[in-house]
């Protein structure tokens, strides 16, 4: 501490940014670092029926990393999330693309823009629910099929399948790859685009060698908030499954309901290194920090 010219006490330059970033490091502390601990610890653990039996075993871990059932069921998550991601991205990348350099006039952007969060303002839920009298045996889409003399009988696989899940979660998930790809769009500095027509650029090669390697933050982005979204979600695979599809998620949640904490904190603890992972590895392939 040194004196200041008014006669007080100056803090030191290194102290003072100390002081700035504690309360975020408390934050991040208690709702972050905090849980995650306890989530380890407790997934040494033991259990019965009644009661969490402190101690240390590896027996919820071998179950989680032997077990032929729990193996298929993190096959068919990551499934859902790369049909899920490859739909969102390439959905999701038109939408921008369309939003970004079709849209002359802003205001028009941003009305179409908040156009697609709209669905936003209800809940998940609703909107999951919503596609059941659409879909069903009896719903709007297979009524019409059949009128139309288009199918024989009522599509069965519309609903509580695989197909009625991506759906969902593409329902669902598709704006937090627009966003980011977007906002990455109009970044771009529209003299690449002329310069390349200018060459002699067709409009499909101005998209693939300047617009694509140009998105790739926003699309990292995307990618990484759609993949940590399915991967943990368990309320869409049990509403629009009927039960017939499995997640790691959905096996978290059943182990909690049968008061089975350990085992379901150590399938978290495996499935956020499996997270880990999947997002580590778009760092690696995009550096996002170009959009940051």
């Amino acid at each position: 501490m040194t004196s200041a010219k008014g006669g007080g006490l100056r803090v030191p330059a290194a102290f003072g940014s100390y002081l700035q970033v504690a309360p975020l490091t408390l934050v991040y502390a208690v709702f972050l670092v905090v849980p995650l601990l306890t989530l380890v610890v407790v997934s040494f653990f033991d259990y019965d029926s009644v009661q969490i039996i402190p101690g240390f075993v590896l027996t919820n871990y071998q179950d989680v990393l032997f077990s032929a059932t729990t193996w298929r069921t993190y096959l068919s998550t990551i499934r859902f999330a790369f049909v899920v991601w490859a739909t969102t991205l390439f959905i999701g990348f038109w939408i921008a693309y369309y939003l970004a350099f079709h849209i002359r006039s802003r205001v028009t952007q941003m009305v179409l823009f908040l156009v697609c969060t709209i669905p936003f303002l209800t809940s998940n839920i609703i909107r999951m629910i919503s596609w059941v009298p659409f879909l069903g045996r009896n719903g709007l889409l297979n009524q019409s099929l059949v009128s139309l003399g288009i199918v024989r009988e009522p599509l069965e696989f519309l609903l509580f399948s695989d197909f009625a899940v991506i759906l969902a979660y593409v329902h669902l998930y598709t704006l937090f790859m627009v966003i980011p790809i977007f906002n990455t769009m109009m970044r771009i500095d529209r003299r690449l685009l002329e310069a390349a027509i200018d060459a002699g650029a067709a409009g499909w090669q101005v998209v693939a060698n300047v617009v694509i390697p140009l998105s790739k933050p926003g699309s990292a982005i995307g990618s990484i908030f759609v993949v940590t979204l399915v991967m943990g979600d368990f309320v869409t695979v049990r509403l629009m499954s009927g039960g017939q599809s499995a997640s790691v998620g959905l096996m978290i949640s059943n182990e909690i309901s049968q008061l089975q904490y350990p085992a379901a904190a150590a399938n978290a603890v495996v499935l956020l290194a499996v997270v880990l992972l999947m997002v580590g590895a778009i760092l690696r392939l995009v550096d996002i920090r170009k959009e940051l």
